[in-house]
């Protein structure tokens, strides 16, 4: 995190896919730093995972065996069925995913293959991991109140 010229009481400028966000902007919104620490874990975690959040999410919807189409899949996440098709494509070529042909309708199915829930669970560790991270960043009190903060922000109506 890069700091804005001006003595005692900076406000912190944050580096976001190497552009900073102006001070002014950061100021008072709490949206805005919230945004920019999702993208900065997110973008950590693709790192040094070499995985998508895209892909990610993708995983997490194939889970315990499940076995979904890619509309399906686009819906559940509401991503673009275009994002979809081509990161499904991609993995099952990488053999994480296997495809079959839906017992009803011309729909394909795709599921995890065993090297998808290998990849799955790697990805699970190294969140954990950096969860852990965090935790010994912050005292008990700070993450129940990060916590406690983040719920009220996600049920705000706006």
């Amino acid at each position: 995190m890069a700091k804005a010229a001006g003595g005692h009481g900076e406000i912190p400028m944050i580096i976001v896919e190497k552009k900073l966000i102006p001070p002014e902007i950061l100021k008072d919104s709490v949206l805005v730093h919230l945004a920019a620490a999702y993208y900065s874990v997110g973008k950590q975690l693709e790192r040094k995972t070499q995985c998508s959040q895209t892909r990610g999410f993708i995983l997490s919807t194939l889970r315990g065996g499940a076995a979904r189409n890619q509309n399906q899949i686009a819906t559940l996440l509401g991503f673009d069925r275009t994002v979809v098709h081509r990161a499904v494509k991609t993995m099952i070529q990488e053999g994480l995913l296997s495809e079959r042909k839906a017992e009803s309708g011309r729909a394909l199915l795709v599921q995890l293959t065993a090297k998808g829930n290998k990849y799955r669970e790697f990805l699970i560790k190294e969140r954990r991991a950096a969860e852990e991270k965090l935790r010994k960043e912050l005292t008990p009190e700070e993450n129940a109140t990060l916590l406690r903060l983040l719920k009220v922000v996600a049920e705000v109506k706006f």
